[in-house]
């Protein structure tokens, strides 16, 4: 036998192959598959070849032999991630790794950076350590394609990262309550005329935050302007840009600015210091992520929304501890965020 048939292959697709699967098709016993896949054993080159050829051909791993958790843990998770430059992943793996390292267990990572065939190649690397469970996570949470994996019984969580699968389970910080947050500090404050500054549309956490904002004006009391709202990019360019429109049009005039990220509320604050708009005496400011690196760098220290990461991380943890036991979990699990409050908002710390 050559190859395998492909009306076998048809029926095989709409499961998992198994080993006894690649058994059958290569003309062995479960025995001699087991052999030829793990390595061991007396077996001819042309039945060990065989063997592996039926495997790759049906999708077959070698790890899926009675299912790792079910024989002997490896100790071991992966971790695929398209965050290449550690923002949001970092402080989630972090404590990811503080909670599992009590339990023993240590971690592989890898990154793959937006490409599907390189996620692929690290999926197959990962399987073949025999991990006991797979962390996915990203720089943005919104819905990817649930990641592919023969492994049945394998435990997968997507961490600010998001499956489009119901039964996956996702974990992702409180976006909406985030925005929320921020505008009902805003509105404590008096102020009135709380513009919103954000990123592109197309994002989900844009979305929510734009609906915890508007939450916010209506229960402070305050109508919608959308002539107060700015849809763009990610970037202190675009946070300057946008203060450049709002304050150079004839309308209303912000007396707080609500930023996506805070990256914007740097450049919207570097843009109203030029201007000679007073933060926070003038304009009050609040960005969203706590990004140390922008948020104490700005002029005046940012107030803004902290997502807990690594409280995501820990609860990861827990699940993935959880799952590797047993129990199934599924869903979209959003965790609280909350407010670091700094000068952008309230003026110096002794007012």
């Amino acid at each position: 036998m050559t190859d395998a048939d492909p009306t076998m292959k048809r029926n095989l697709s709409a499961k998992p192959p198994t080993i006894h699967d690649v058994a059958r098709l290569a003309e062995v016993s479960i025995g001699t598959a087991s052999k030829a896949l793990n390595a061991s054993g007396r077996l001819s080159d042309e039945t060990r070849e065989r063997v592996k050829r039926v495997a790759a051909e049906i999708g077959y791993r070698a790890n899926d032999l009675a299912h790792s958790l079910r024989r002997a843990n490896s100790r071991t998770i992966g971790i695929i991630s398209n965050d290449s430059f550690g923002r949001f992943t970092f402080p989630i793996v972090e404590a990811l790794e503080e909670r599992l390292a009590d339990e023993g267990i240590a971690v592989f990572m890898c990154n793959a950076t937006d490409d599907p065939e390189r996620e692929r190649q690290h999926l197959d690397q990962l399987l073949g350590k025999r991990i006991d469970g797979l962390v996915v996570t990203a720089r943005r949470a919104d819905k990817r394609p649930t990641i592919g994996i023969s492994a049945a019984g394998l435990p997968v969580i997507y961490v600010f990262s998001q499956a489009d699968d119901p039964d996956a389970l996702s974990l992702l910080p409180d976006d909406e309550g985030g925005a929320l947050l921020a505008v009902e500090h805003l509105a404590a404050l008096g102020r009135k005329r709380i513009a919103h500054i954000t990123g592109p549309e197309h994002f989900e956490a844009v979305r929510l935050r734009r609906r915890g904002y508007e939450k916010g004006l209506a229960a402070a009391g305050l109508a919608p302007n959308p002539s107060l709202y700015r849809a763009g990019v990610w970037s202190e360019a675009w946070g300057r840009e946008a203060v450049a429109d709002l304050f150079g049009n004839a309308g209303e005039k912000p007396d707080a600015i609500f930023c996506g990220n805070d990256q914007i509320a740097r450049g919207a604050s570097d843009a109203l210091r030029e201007r000679g708009v007073a933060v926070p005496e003038d304009v009050a400011i609040v960005g969203f992520d706590n990004w140390d690196v922008m948020a104490l760098a700005a002029r005046p220290p940012l107030t803004s929304v902290d997502m807990n990461l690594k409280e995501l991380g820990r609860e990861a943890g827990e699940s993935l501890l959880e799952m590797i036991a047993g129990k199934r979990l599924s869903g979209v699990r959003r965790r609280p965020c909350s407010l670091t409050v700094r000068e952008s908002s309230v003026g110096h710390k002794d007012e």
